[in-house]
């Protein structure tokens, strides 16, 4: 017998004329969709396929359609369905649908999204410990030498921490280096950015980051970034050449600078209870899959790469390039004050330290 009690409370507050206006495959001009979920369930242990129903399970993102992160989702999709034929189903919401990057972590914890995909600097708020890989010049410019790293024991290490809040680390998924990007000045040296206001995502690392570098770091939510850009409410921001271009930030930022100085680091999670209350032959589905969808991102990602360099650089009015070895020196040597700052616990400067030494010995 199963007893399930379930309230769902949407709040929808839309534009006055609701009007939908697309950019790169994403919805500008909406007011968030503000929602809360107050989910309980209480039950007495009967099987799930007493019910001959799939498991249901909910993937959310907040990439568009046909983007990387979008390929490998629908990839895990069609793996785990393969795998466990008529026993699951798998849904998959892309492009924030199910809510802001932080409400579908929000929903994950509540076990109302099964799966998710959401940047380490999204999660740290949740998990701290996960910061460390945002760390600025951590990770090596060679993926593959990340990769080999992540996909291990020691990148295991890293997600453990995540079951503090509720959540169980998949994966790592691979979004690219992020770059700078400005309006109008060139950045060759920390120096350049005294003045900017930089938009970054709500992380107390990132802030520090462009602090140490000169900048004004300023917190803004994905959704508003454009107009923010466009609006002159900062004068750049950081992110991967995919969302760059997919977001048509090239419209309205002239310098364009390969950095190196860190990646977008997604991260697949779900729900912990939800996923140990599972048989073991579903989590071996579900791990086999993950591999799966995430080698399809990984694919995608290094074919619309080089398509979306071409892009910028041909741009009207975008100069695209990248800092020399010298100049990334000085902007790790600038870093150092953001790794006294925020590794600070014994198990964080140790993990930093295993982290560094696997990178060196991956050449």
């Amino acid at each position: 017998m199963l007893k399930r009690c379930m309230l769902k409370i949407y709040v929808m507050n839309g534009s006055k004329n609701m009007e939908q206006k697309y950019r790169g495959g994403f919805i500008v001009g909406f007011r968030r969709i503000v929602f809360a979920v107050l989910f309980c369930v209480v039950s007495i242990a009967v099987p799930a396929v007493s019910w001959g129903e799939p498991l249901l399970i909910r993937f959310s993102h907040n990439q568009p359609v046909g983007s990387p992160e979008d390929t490998g989702a629908q990839a895990l999709k069609t793996k785990l369905e393969e795998l466990a034929g008529d026993k699951v189903k798998v849904e998959v919401y892309p492009a924030s649908q199910l809510g802001s990057l932080r409400e579908q972590v929000e929903s994950t914890q509540m076990g109302v999204i099964q799966l998710t995909l959401q940047p380490a600097s999204v999660i740290t708020p949740f998990v701290d410990d996960i910061k460390i890989i945002d760390f600025p010049y951590l990770l090596p410019a060679d993926r593959d030498r990340v990769f080999r790293v992540l996909d291990g024991e020691l990148g295991q290490e890293g997600l453990a921490p995540l079951s503090k809040a509720g959540l169980k680390g998949l994966g790592y998924w691979f979004a690219g280096y992020k770059l700078f990007t400005t309006k109008k000045n060139e950045i060759h040296v920390p120096a350049d950015f005294k003045g900017l206001r930089i938009r970054v995502m709500d992380s107390p690392l990132l802030i520090s980051q462009y602090t140490a570098w000169g900048a004004t770091a300023v917190p803004i939510a994905y959704s508003e970034l454009y107009n923010s850009l466009q609006q002159n409410v900062v004068d750049g921001q950081e992110n991967p050449i995919q969302t760059i271009v997919l977001n048509n930030y090239q419209e309205v930022q002239g310098q364009i600078i390969q950095s190196y100085h860190g990646t977008m680091t997604y991260i697949l999670m779900s729900n912990k209870q939800w996923f140990d209350g599972l048989d073991a032959e579903m989590r071996g589905f579900i791990a086999e899959a993950e591999k799966f969808g995430r080698a399809a991102c990984r694919e995608n990602y290094a074919i619309q790469e080089k398509k979306y360099i071409e892009t910028v650089r041909n741009a009207p009015n975008v100069h695209y390039y990248s800092l020399t070895d010298d100049e990334i020196a000085q902007f790790r040597e600038a870093s150092r004050p953001v790794y006294a700052e925020h590794a600070v616990t014994d198990w964080q400067k140790q993990y930093l330290e295993k982290l560094r030494e696997a990178f060196a010995e991956s050449k």
